[in-house]
């Protein structure tokens, strides 16, 4: 069973966030994940954009009281078959609860109310209705979510903190992984034999919706190829 994790007021999760980011910096991903899994218990989850299954499995290695550790993915409705199956294996073989939250409209529905192909005229909005108003939801009675972020996918992450303060949403933000590089996590799924996502040999180096992702070219860097020839970087989860 886990354990009840009392309400902490939101001037208590950004002083912890501040003081975790700064403890923590040089601690390992398992040290940061299992710090959160303490502190919040069943108040804490990891979002997976089921890309690879590299922080889902180390979340597997920590515990929430006892119970595994809820790990939450966003079903737009655009993903990649591949994506789908992904997920499904994670949640087969891993010792995770996978939780998979929807937007509040099917893809069909969207169309009738926006039109079709939102995400070629209005990728922002799109991005906005399908993933950052269902995470938010979805994160409603958590205190503490960790993400995959990495420092060195792209300048606008760059600074990404180990343990920071998510503002918008006023909840800790983890991100134990932050420091690695693409080389660690190659490193770490060869030596875990950890899933990840089949598109990542097929040329895709970020695999988010279908309609808004393609392969990169030699020389790019791994988010060229989401939302290739806009100006957009981000789906708005992050930012």
């Amino acid at each position: 069973m886990t354990t009840p994790q009392r309400e902490r007021s939101a001037d208590e999760l950004k002083a912890l966030a501040e003081q975790a980011g700064r403890d923590l910096e040089d601690a390992s991903a398992l040290e940061i994940l299992t710090w959160a899994a303490d502190t919040f218990g069943e108040k804490f989850c990891v979002t997976s954009s089921m890309e690879d299954a590299v922080v889902a499995h180390l979340a597997s290695r920590v515990r929430k009281g006892g119970a595994p550790v809820d790990v939450v993915f966003l079903d737009t409705g655009y993903h990649f078959p591949e994506t789908i199956g992904t997920r499904d294996a994670v949640a087969a073989v891993m010792d995770v609860n996978v939780i998979t939250l929807t937007p509040r409209q099917t893809v069909a529905e969207q169309d009738a109310q926006y039109g079709p192909k939102l995400h070629d005229r209005d990728p922002d909005l799109c991005c906005a209705l399908r993933k950052v108003q269902p995470l938010e939801e979805g994160l409603g009675d958590y205190q503490a979510w960790a993400t995959g972020l990495r420092r060195d996918e792209s300048p606008t992450r760059a600074n990404t903190p180990v343990v920071g303060w998510d503002e918008k949403r006023q909840k800790v933000k983890i991100s134990p992984i932050a420091r690695w590089t693409q080389d660690d996590v190659d490193a770490y799924v060869v030596e875990h034999g950890v899933l990840t996502n089949p598109l990542l040999m097929d040329g895709y180096a970020s695999v988010g919706c279908a309609p808004c992702t393609r392969r990169v070219l030699e020389g790019e860097d791994a988010r060229a190829g989401r939302w290739a020839g806009r100006a957009k970087t981000e789906c708005g989860l992050h930012g």
